[in-house]
């Protein structure tokens, strides 16, 4: 039995040397290696052709220069009624039968946009193509067909004694509630 424990004892000793020897060469190792690395080189940056800066640059969004109301508007006459200097105009008229608006670009004499009560849709959801409800149908309608087109200032003048009218007032409502600002900016000149 003695002798049992002794080759256990012996190879037990044997084993942890050979442990230490291995745990030393790998710090030897690794000692060595990192007196002789080197970092990795920076890649060069590369540059293409798609990338370069173009020297004369086009803004393609008119409207851009709008919003931020650096614009050019036409001025008009003095004497010229309504006024010419705007973006986009907002008309509404009433007739015998119908209610209608429509907003006009400053350079255009198509409308932009339109709304009536001639259109089917609102036609059959009114009881009246003329009241007053008629009107708050198409200042919402107006309103949400320019919030996406993306107009949300329009310049809008009516005749003091039109604008009076109930059906003015509501339309005019309407409009604002639906996010359309009812003025324009007025022009930066820089």
């Amino acid at each position: 039995m003695a002798l049992f424990i002794d080759v256990c004892r012996s190879v037990r000793a044997l084993l942890g040397q050979c442990q230490r020897s291995t745990a030393a060469a790998v710090w030897i190792h690794c000692q060595l290696s990192r007196k002789y690395s080197r970092p990795a080189p920076e890649p060069e940056p590369v540059v293409s052709d798609n990338e370069d800066i173009n020297k004369t640059f086009v803004n393609r969004n008119r409207r851009n220069l709008e919003q931020m109301a650096l614009a050019v508007k036409d001025r008009g006459w003095g004497t010229v009624w309504p006024s010419r200097q705007y973006y986009h105009r907002l008309v509404f008229s009433r007739s015998q039968q119908h209610v209608t608006a429509e907003v006009f670009s400053n350079d255009s004499i198509v409308p932009v946009l339109f709304c009536s009560t001639k259109e089917w849709a609102l036609k059959q959801e009114l009881g009246s193509t003329r009241s007053v409800a008629a009107c708050r149908a198409v200042g919402e309608v107006l309103a949400q067909r320019c919030r996406e087109a993306g107009i949300t200032r329009v310049f809008y003048r009516e005749v003091p004694w039109k604008f009076r009218s109930d059906a003015n007032q509501t339309f005019w409502t309407a409009m604002k509630e639906g996010g359309v600002a009812l003025c324009e900016p007025r022009r930066k000149f820089i």
